[in-house]
């Protein structure tokens, strides 16, 4: 083999690697992101474990069920729902990832019933009070992440 085409063949394999890890960098980076939270969740079990009274460690268990349980929609820059029946009130719980987030929940005539927004990195929620069929249009710069949540009290 000649020089040229030892280098052009060395060039060839550098390329690839780098190509190669640039490709994979979004999964490496949520396959870590999704062991940070993996660990967080379990030291958060552990911790409720050894809680004494019923009452209270039931209470922890469910806190840490809340606080890490799946989105119900998650995504990046826009989407809209399809649409969903709620037989009593809940809480639209969101986060964004990006500097803009705007949901817009719609009635079953695809009529805003409310527009809500964040502006840069962040969560927040909403009650929607009144039962009945919902959608949900989500406008953002990056990846979000929606909750909807029976209210306890109801």
């Amino acid at each position: 083999m000649t020089k040229n085409k030892k280098l052009n063949a060395a060039h060839s394999i550098s390329l690839g690697i780098v190509l190669s890890n640039v490709l994979m960098w979004p999964f490496n980076t949520a396959h870590a992101e999704d062991n940070k939270q993996n660990n967080a969740a379990g030291t958060a079990l552990q911790e409720c474990r050894v809680i004494k009274t019923d009452a209270e460690r039931l209470q922890c268990y469910d806190l840490v069920a809340k606080q890490f349980a799946p989105p119900t929609y998650k995504g990046k820059l826009g989407s809209v729902t399809e649409p969903f029946t709620l037989k009593m009130p809940h809480k639209i719980r969101y986060r964004s990832y990006g500097f803009i987030f705007v949901l817009y929940v719609l009635d079953s005539d695809n009529n805003i019933v409310q527009n809500l927004h964040l502006g840069g990195r962040g969560e927040d929620e909403y009650i929607i009070e009144v039962p009945g069929t919902y959608s949900l249009r989500i406008d953002g710069s990056a990846g979000w992440e929606i909750w909807l949540e029976p209210l306890e009290d109801s």
